[in-house]
């Protein structure tokens, strides 16, 4: 089953996006969210202000709209423009929308590095000030200064649900994340569209200005240059897909000193705002975010199209390293444990009622894989490679994997939140051998 429209990002029509989606059929189980910064541009554009009254009230009929056309939650994306520039009240009041029509709030929080823990601290708040559950998206921790610090916000989290606020998070299996270009400039930089953004980029005085801005972000989350950015889509320029920032910077430049870094990405971001690859994080908090009862497991990819730029191998592989790396070859959680995270765990906090389980009653969602042989064989360097160890993928009853083939069948169905499913039983699976 796919949860779209995360990070604050979504159709514009729900009821079109369903529509389209369910019209000749889907492969797999579909549920969107309603992104807050698709709402908030297409009220504000991409202003650096405060709705007003009547702006608001435009803004929350948008989320109920999307509510009542299927919607199951509503996302934030508070790293990115126009997100970004909103307080925590405007958030509270649209997420209280979405909690009334019994959806949760999902958050691409507002920082996940130096200020990781009042980001958790903020995320939470919403969700108790507007009554309605809570899903911290990709937890992670993206600076040095700040690895290690995973502890404090696992226990955050345990705080929050202690006294009774419904909070839980995911997890991609990967020291590397994935997002635009732009993440790394300042808000202020973004505001009023491309042709506004390039025309501050190219402003020798401006690009001073952002630019000391950009080291100053770099230093203060432990970075020394750009070297950890890799380009994964340039469609200015597909050559430079794959390199650091800092190997673009030598074959563009002649040279690849930090300030030859910093104008290869002001050079990419006055054109087009390239999708890229960070890798920032530390194997450590990996680990210990995993190890938590109440983080799910979840790919944070589009639909990624073969062959096409050099995206983050989670979107092929996510799944199949957790089963692999961490499971069967490092112990860090047991089989059942990750299955769980997979399935069940997702399923009743997203409210998807008979699903994510082998159970009676249940929708058919099954996968079949060998657990001594599944692995993921995409890598950073050749991202489109599909996982192994997978023989059957049957949804709703169907098969549309087949020994590995895919049947062309399309049973999958549009997932509504209707609630808290029965408790769930225990299982039990061997970590070696059989399917």
């Amino acid at each position: 089953s796919v949860v779209a429209g995360n990070c604050g990002s979504s159709a514009g029509s729900i009821a079109s996006e369903l529509d389209a989606m369910t019209r000749g059929g889907i492969a797999l189980n579909f549920a969107p969210l309603v992104g807050h910064n698709t709402v908030r541009e297409a009220v504000l554009g991409t202003a650096q202000r405060a709705p007003d009254a009547a702006e608001l009230a435009r803004m929350k009929a948008l989320v109920a709209k999307a509510m009542g056309e299927g919607a199951v939650g509503f996302s934030t994306g508070l790293q990115y423009v126009p997100g970004s520039y909103a307080e925590r009240d405007e958030i509270v009041e649209l997420a209280k929308v979405a909690g009334q029509a019994g959806g949760l709030y999902a958050s691409h929080m507002r920082n996940e590095g130096t200020r990781v823990a009042e980001a958790v601290a903020e995320t939470i708040a919403v969700g108790e000030a507007a009554r309605c559950p809570v899903q911290i998206s990709h937890l992670q921790i993206d600076s040095p200064n700040r690895w290690g610090t995973s502890g404090a916000l696992l226990a955050a989290i345990k705080t929050a649900r202690r006294r009774g606020v419904n909070v839980r998070a995911d997890q991609y299996a990967y020291t590397a994340g994935s997002s635009g270009l732009s993440i790394r400039f300042p808000g202020w930089a973004l505001e009023g569209g491309r042709a506004k953004i390039a025309e501050r980029l190219n402003d020798p005085a401006t690009w001073e200005r952002i630019k000391g801005e950009v080291k100053g972000v770099l230093a203060e989350r432990g970075f020394t240059d750009l070297s950890w950015a890799v380009i994964a889509s340039y469609r200015d320029d597909p050559s430079l897909n794959g390199l650091s920032i800092k190997q673009a910077a030598a074959k563009l430049l002649g040279r690849d000193d930090v300030e030859a870094q910093l104008e290869t990405a002001r050079q990419m971001l006055a054109k087009s705002n390239p999708q890229m690859v960070y890798h920032f994080m530390s194997e450590d908090d990996v680990k210990r975010i995993m190890k938590d009862p109440d983080v799910m497991v979840a790919s944070d990819s589009g639909v990624l199209t073969p062959g096409q730029g050099a995206p983050h191998p989670r979107g092929y592989g996510n799944n199949a390293r957790v089963l692999a790396r961490y499971v069967r070859e490092s112990r860090t959680i047991p089989l059942e444990e990750a299955v769980r995270k997979m399935t069940s765990l997702p399923a009743r906090h997203f409210g998807f009622a008979h699903r994510g389980e082998i159970r009676a009653g249940f929708a058919a969602d099954l996968v079949v894989f060998d657990p001594g042989a599944v692995s993921d064989e995409a890598t950073f360097e050749k991202p489109h490679q599909y996982a192994v160890g997978f023989g059957d993928v049957i949804v709703n009853g169907v098969p549309v994997i087949r020994k590995g083939i895919v049947t062309g069948a399309k049973h999958g169905r549009a997932l509504r939140r209707t609630g808290t499913p029965p408790a769930p039983q225990t299982l039990s699976l061997p970590v070696g051998g059989g399917q």
